[in-house]
């Protein structure tokens, strides 16, 4: 997923001076982090209406595998998103 190397290549960057990536930057992209959260967040809802819609077995785990897939992505890119917001809190604390 690029959003997540996006946000690691943020979190990797001085908090400030030479080399700090810009607020905008930050905020940008925890805005598009938010919203492939959500995005996520309604794949798993999908799925897992669709599982108690199913009696097929292998349709079951097709889908019980695709919302393991989900979830675990939507885990790593929570715990990013924190990481990124605290950073983002931090240089506003230095800007003001």
């Amino acid at each position: 997923m690029r959003l997540r190397n996006r946000i690691a290549e943020l979190l990797s960057l001085p908090e400030s001076g030479v080399g700090a990536p810009s607020i905008e930057a930050v905020e940008t992209t925890l805005t598009d982090g938010y919203a492939a959260a959500l995005a996520l967040d309604a794949e798993r809802w999908r799925i897992e209406l669709r599982l108690r819609d199913t009696t097929d077995p292998d349709e079951r785990a097709r889908l019980s595998q695709r919302l393991e897939t989900a979830h675990g992505q939507l885990t790593r890119l929570r715990s990013l998103l924190r990481s990124l917001h605290a950073r983002a809190r931090a240089m506003r604390r230095s800007a003001a």
